[in-house]
């Protein structure tokens, strides 16, 4: 048996911090004037960190498990009670690694439960903003103070036609069309509130479907403008500060 050989045995043991008596004394001195065995002894507690890591974290390179387990192998050349002290050293090492196990499955199951709450969260946000907007849709539909427009296109069978509902105090409006003719490539419609005094205010643009129905709800306005009437005209599709003349549709208020 060589040297390093005679100290292979006991390097696991005082790699785990279960290595006492005469032995350790002799080891430790060995160590001291032995380079191949501190090296050897420093392998020996990475693979131990990987595999405690390999626990909650990633796992570990196969090498180092191997390792690990050739070096623990070598230990039936010692006693019975040698090998049952090695089993006892091990002992909480193994319980450790089954807690963290145990510990790694719980924040699994946290994280998941945590993350399927967000979700819910999330969708019952969504669904409660929907209703709101539902709301406000009905309630700018049914309004007693709502000035109802019609919108139609002169002489230009099908006739395009559109209305326009418009709740002046609370700067609400839903404009909804149909028949409207297809448009150009990167042109869009773009609705017109005309007030009484002042320059047209545009009240957002919109394409029509592919049956020509198009519907515009609750653009941004400013609030108290008492509308003459609403028009729309053909626009790049991005809007424009002012109208483009032909006014191709039109309605006045009441």
């Amino acid at each position: 048996m060589s040297e390093h050989e005679q100290f292979d045995e006991n390097l696991t043991l005082f790699a785990l911090g279960s290595l006492t008596g005469d032995e350790l004394t002799v080891l430790e001195k060995h160590l001291e004037e032995c380079a191949a065995c501190r090296r050897e002894l420093e392998r020996l507690r990475g693979d131990m960190a990987l595999m405690a890591m390999s626990v909650g974290g990633p796992k570990p390179p196969a090498r180092a498990r191997q390792r690990l387990l050739d070096a623990i192998a070598r230990e039936p050349h010692r006693t019975s009670l040698s090998t049952r002290h090695a089993w006892w050293a091990l002992a909480p090492w193994y319980a450790a690694a089954a807690l963290a196990l145990l510990a790694g499955w719980f924040w699994r199951q946290s994280d998941q439960l945590s993350q399927r709450v967000a979700r819910l969260e999330s969708q019952s946000a969504e669904q409660q903003a929907q209703l709101q907007e539902a709301r406000e849709v009905v309630a700018t539909l049914t309004a007693a103070d709502a000035l109802v427009v019609p919108v139609r296109a002169p002489n230009t069978p099908p006739q395009p036609q559109g209305k326009a509902i418009y709740v002046r105090d609370k700067a609400r409006l839903i404009f909804v069309a149909s028949n409207m003719p297809a448009l150009p490539p990167q042109k869009a419609y773009e609705l017109w509130l005309i007030p009484v005094q002042g320059a047209p205010i545009s009240a957002g643009v919109f394409k029509p479907d592919a049956r020509g129905s198009a519907i515009v709800i609750h653009p941004p306005l400013p609030a108290g403008v008492e509308a003459k009437a609403f028009a729309i005209t053909v626009e790049p599709e991005a809007g424009s500060s002012s109208p483009t003349m032909p006014i191709v549709m039109m309605g006045a208020g009441g």
